[in-house]
């Protein structure tokens, strides 16, 4: 096998693996499909994603002002604690959906960081005003 055919193995799996995490996340297959889309057109966040695919962690190389994959998870563990009284609505209780939605976010921040550092800057998940 040659190295274009282990790029496109490699591609294939990545993509198999986006597609599995959408269906555990009960997600539909567009959405699986335009994450993964997003994700192969950014060189970190598709390094990101191979190493959590092999290892179940993040690499946390990969950085949208100043901010890693793994800020973005604990921000959403954080923000989503307000949601303590809808447990259905919950994030923190659905392993496959918090990773879509931290791949998901960092894709946004890319083309629109400041929003999404002022949320994460003040919101905090706190339910009381600062």
């Amino acid at each position: 096998m040659n190295e274009q055919d282990q790029l496109e193995q490699a591609l294939t799996t990545l993509q198999n693996f986006v597609h599995a995490l959408a269906i555990q996340a009960d997600r539909d297959e567009a959405y699986g499909e335009a994450l993964w889309q997003g994700i192969r057109q950014s060189q970190g966040l598709l390094q990101e994603l191979a190493y959590y695919h092999d290892y179940g962690t993040f690499l946390c190389r990969h950085q949208v002002a100043g901010y890693t994959l793994a800020d973005v998870l604990v921000w959403q563990v954080d923000h989503f604690k307000l949601y303590m009284d809808r447990p259905e609505d919950m994030n923190r209780y659905r392993q496959p959906r918090l990773i879509l939605s931290a791949f998901d976010t960092m894709l946004q921040m890319e083309q629109s960081p400041e929003s999404y550092v002022n949320k994460m800057r003040y919101e905090t998940g706190q339910d009381i005003i600062n």
